[in-house]
């Protein structure tokens, strides 16, 4: 009966042991680890202040710095030439500044194959074929600096030309056709509306997007075999196999201009430069593309335009032209040539050197 107590005790005494082992233990591990953080953790300083850098977006919502890097690339901040508004026309200029638009908008309903003014007298294609959206386009080969440069020397005449003259080089090369009347309210009503379009147009200035935006030369020759590719790729389905274009339902104008054969532009043409239609079709060429949404590579542009030039077209009597053949643009197909350089190369390139070369000439080296 005495040793139960004794052996109550015993048992008590081994639990007691054994909790101060864990208890020793547990001291030992927390003596290890604080050593670990000691020696291994970087140092704090309780004042020191942790600055926590909070995104901010930019004007257009982007958080993220490349999303920010990627708006700034194609942010263009240009102010570029618009359009006067037309609810700004007032008294007898109206209108006869709206039958011009008329004219450049449809002008084969006036001067084509059954004008109303006259029949055949052009190829049946329209200003705005070339001069977009009724010459208003940014880098649409649009009016803005006609009126603020005009009169001016025109390497290819050799002379100082008027509005007059320029219109109808336009009938006579674009449209294939014949000169109009420059006392015809045609004429004069062609003139208001390009004069009303650079009202505002500083004289001598040229604003920001008129005429065609520059492209860079290629470091080869333009290719008519690629550009063929890409002609039948992203241009045919308008323009037709054979560069004939489509005409409207009623067969009065086209929807689509005809590129080459007997309806389109003749040889003495601004866009027969190979260059002014690469520019061209880079901006504005397949629908819907414009100088800030291309669709074309600059490759593409340059080598369609050789494709499209290469093909059969009306012919001009150009012997009068550039009569100064040191002034013959570096693109000019036809010689003769004051820089040494062949036909060949003047129509497709390399033109860096034949353009760096016609510098020199001009400037009165050799």
């Amino acid at each position: 009966m005495i040793e139960e107590p004794n052996k109550e005790h015993n048992n008590n005494t081994e639990v007691i042991s054994k909790l101060i082992n864990v208890i020793i233990a547990l001291l030992l591990i927390i003596v290890v680890l604080s050593v670990l953080l000691y020696n291994y953790l970087p140092s704090y300083s309780p004042e020191e202040k942790i600055a926590v850098k909070i995104p901010q977006a930019d004007s257009n919502g982007n958080f993220t710095e490349a999303a920010k890097l990627e708006t700034l690339k194609h942010l263009d901040t240009t102010h570029y030439w618009q359009a006067p508004d037309e609810a700004s026309l007032l008294g007898e200029n109206k209108e006869l500044v709206l039958y011009g638009k008329e004219l450049i908008a449809h002008t084969a309903l006036y001067y084509g194959v059954n004008g109303k003014i006259f029949k055949s007298s052009t190829n049946g294609m329209n200003c705005q074929n070339c001069h977009l959206d009724a010459g208003t386009k940014t880098f649409g080969n649009n009016y803005s600096a006609v009126a603020s440069t005009y009169p001016k020397y025109r390497a290819r005449s050799g002379s100082i030309e008027n509005i007059y003259k320029r219109v109808n080089d336009c009938f006579e090369r674009s449209l294939n056709g014949k000169a109009i009347d420059t006392t015809s309210k045609e004429m004069k009503a062609i003139v208001a509306y390009i004069y009303w379009l650079g009202k505002d147009v500083v004289k001598g200035k040229k604003p920001e997007g008129s005429g065609l935006k520059d492209l860079a030369f290629l470091k080869r020759a333009t290719n008519p075999e690629t550009g063929k590719t890409v002609y039948t790729e992203k241009c045919q389905s308008c323009h037709q196999p054979k560069g004939e274009g489509q005409l409207n339902a009623d067969k009065t104008e086209y929807t689509y201009p005809p590129l080459w054969g007997e309806y389109s532009y003749n040889d003495g043409a601004g866009l027969y430069r190979i260059s002014n239609f690469a520019k061209f079709v880079k901006c504005n060429m397949p629908q819907g593309s414009s100088h800030n949404n291309t669709q074309l590579t600059d490759e593409e542009a340059w080598d369609v335009a050789a494709f499209v030039n290469s093909q059969p077209r009306p012919k001009k009597d150009i012997s009068k032209d550039w009569p100064k053949i040191n002034e013959k643009p570096f693109d000019h197909p036809f010689g003769p040539y004051a820089d040494g350089f062949d036909e060949k190369q003047h129509k497709y390139g390399p033109y860096k050197v034949i353009k760096d070369k016609l510098t020199l000439l001009n400037n009165g080296k050799k």
